[in-house]
């Protein structure tokens, strides 16, 4: 197995539930070398590219959030050729606050709480763009759950808004609305927060189409072990330059 048998799937499996299988024609894991990242800026840039090109201008190379050790940068990777297909950076505040705390400051109900923000979600154009998109959230859901990580925060634009809270994502600011988001080229966005801890409970409860994909649905091609810390750890060149934004 790989590292996707995080704790929650641990437990069933010790406690002998059983768990259906599915192989997809990507991967998703964490980039590790200096090659995974320029592949995973690739897709995000020309992503944003067709959505927001005023802020994909400044996304043309590595960000200094990407290279940050609290940080990971996910990658879907197409099985034939290795082709770039998604990408999302998670970014903990183990070590410092979230991005998003440029912009805004947390309720009392997030503080103290160890917190992960999905940021550059890039989806490449092609009729496997919703089940990469589907496989990456699952993956930040994974690497969250296996990282002990209390809460997932993500600042989101419409329509994306509406798809985070299909997911039971909760506004973050009372009443909801949108801010506009330093680290996201002051575009105004939605700011929303899921429980990691009470998150299976909710989908069954709410008879949550994914309850299953993401809860009893087991996938080979996703690997959320970041080992840059025992391999050489991806890092700036000396003769490029990396913006500072999140």
């Amino acid at each position: 197995m790989t590292a996707i048998a995080n704790s929650l799937l641990q437990r069933r499996l010790a406690a002998g539930v059983p768990l259906s299988e599915e192989r997809t024609t990507f991967t998703v894991r964490v980039a590790r070398t200096e090659e995974d990242l320029h592949k995973a800026v690739e897709v995000r840039y020309a992503a944003y590219a067709r959505h927001v090109p005023e802020l994909a201008i400044l996304l043309r190379v590595p960000e200094s959030y990407d290279y940050d050790e609290a940080s990971v940068v996910l990658l879907a990777e197409a099985k034939l050729d290795g082709a770039p297909l998604g990408t999302m950076r998670i970014q903990t505040n183990r070590l410092r606050k979230l991005a998003l705390e440029q912009s805004i400051e947390l309720p009392d109900w997030l503080l103290g709480r160890s917190l992960a923000e999905a940021t550059r979600l890039g989806i490449a154009q092609g009729r496997t763009g919703r089940i990469v998109k589907t496989m990456l959230f699952k993956a930040f859901f994974h690497y969250c759950l296996a990282t002990n990580i209390d809460w997932m925060v993500i600042g989101a634009r419409p329509p994306l808004d509406r798809q985070y809270e299909g997911l039971l994502f909760s506004d973050v600011i009372s009443g909801g609305g949108f801010v506009p988001l330093r680290h996201a080229g002051d575009i105004p966005h939605r700011v929303m927060a899921f429980e990691i801890a009470s998150a299976e409970a909710r989908w069954a409860k709410a008879g949550h189409p994914l309850y299953s994909f993401f809860c009893h649905t087991f996938h080979p091609d996703i690997d959320v072990s970041d080992v840059r810390r025992h391999d050489r750890r991806i890092g700036p060149s000396e003769s490029e330059s990396h913006t500072l934004s999140a």
